[in-house]
């Protein structure tokens, strides 16, 4: 796996979305994202209780960014740059070039593909430019959308245990994986 430096923020173009660093502006969409309780209850998080909590989070993902812990985008459509959801790589296991990916999108959004399109280009990214061998997520069994998503995507349901920051906050937490073909 390469060795991590976020320092110069990948955007990344795709057919109709535009992946590109989160900031301030985003602040009332990431309250919105974050607030919504079915979200809230598929992510295993507490929902988000107005604009400062969504501006913590926004600080505390630009510091994890800087320390080159995350890369973390925000999803916004080519013609509007307002977010509309947001993707990351996170968990990073250098040793093992192992990574996880996580993501969300508002409901008006969902269910039209541009979810797809995110994971298909972080794959690609994560893949190609910081040599990642396996990527995994964890999300709810319940969540029906977030695993078509992943086998979409080429995800696998696995058994293995990989590193995590989910404890027991993901209901009926399940484990899938990608890795590079050898």
């Amino acid at each position: 796996m390469k060795n991590l430096d976020f320092s110069t923020f990948p955007v990344i173009k795709t057919f109709r979305l535009v992946l590109r660093e989160l900031s301030a502006q985003d602040a009332l969409q990431i309250h919105a994202l974050r607030s919504d309780p079915k979200i809230a209850a598929m992510t295993g998080r507490t929902p988000s209780t107005g604009i400062e909590d969504a501006l913590a989070h926004i600080y505390k993902i630009g510091k994890l960014i800087e320390n080159n812990a995350s890369i973390y985008w925000s999803i916004s459509l080519l013609d509007n740059p307002s977010l509309i959801g947001t993707i990351c790589l996170w968990n990073f296991d250098t040793e093992n070039a192992i990574a996880e990916i996580g993501y969300e999108l508002l409901p008006d959004f969902q269910g039209k593909g541009f979810m797809r399109e995110a994971i298909a280009a972080v794959i690609n990214y994560g893949f190609e430019e910081l040599k990642i061998k396996t990527i995994t997520a964890f999300p709810s069994a319940n969540n029906i959308s977030s695993v078509k998503v992943l086998k979409m995507a080429g995800f696998k349901r696995d058994s293995k245990v990989y590193p995590n920051s989910h404890d027991d906050s993901v209901d009926n937490m399940v484990t899938f994986s990608l890795t590079l073909p050898e």
